[in-house]
């Protein structure tokens, strides 16, 4: 079985926003794989994503300060800043994390660990909609 759906995320501020149950939801089709996998993919280059602890918002905030103090805005160095200071950064940080996720399916749901959720990251201080292709592939239950 294959299945792809293009999923338009609404606009999220800058940080690191789960979004397991809007990908899910997407995906009805999930929960008839026994086994499988999930491609996820971003089609932006100022976003990333990640699978991390989806429990603690701390979590995230730390995520977000520690990429801030890594990947600075107003770097001297920086030759691409016509598109804000925001910019070049954001790239570097959706280079570091990466543009997409590939995600184990077991049993019609996602095989992730109990305290793991999906991430988007939004390295922009306004990105608008972030865009997405989930390939779902698998062998029926």
């Amino acid at each position: 079985m294959w299945v792809q759906r293009d999923l338009t995320l609404k606009p999220h501020p800058r940080g690191f926003h789960l979004i397991t149950r809007e990908v899910v939801a997407a995906l009805p089709e999930l929960g008839s794989v026994r086994v499988g996998l999930l491609h996820v993919f971003l089609q932006h280059t100022s976003a990333s994503l990640t699978v991390n602890e989806n429990a603690s918002p701390d979590v995230r905030r730390d995520f977000e300060r520690y990429f801030n103090a890594h990947v600075p805005e107003g770097w001297r160095e920086w030759e691409h800043t016509l598109e804000g200071k925001d910019d070049m950064p954001a790239h570097i940080k959706a280079s570091v994390l990466g543009p997409s996720l590939t995600l184990p399916v077991q049993a019609g749901q996602l095989a992730l660990g109990t305290w793991q959720g999906l991430y988007l990251c939004e390295h922009r201080d306004r990105g608008g909609p972030r865009r997405l292709v989930l390939t779902l592939t698998g062998e029926r239950a």
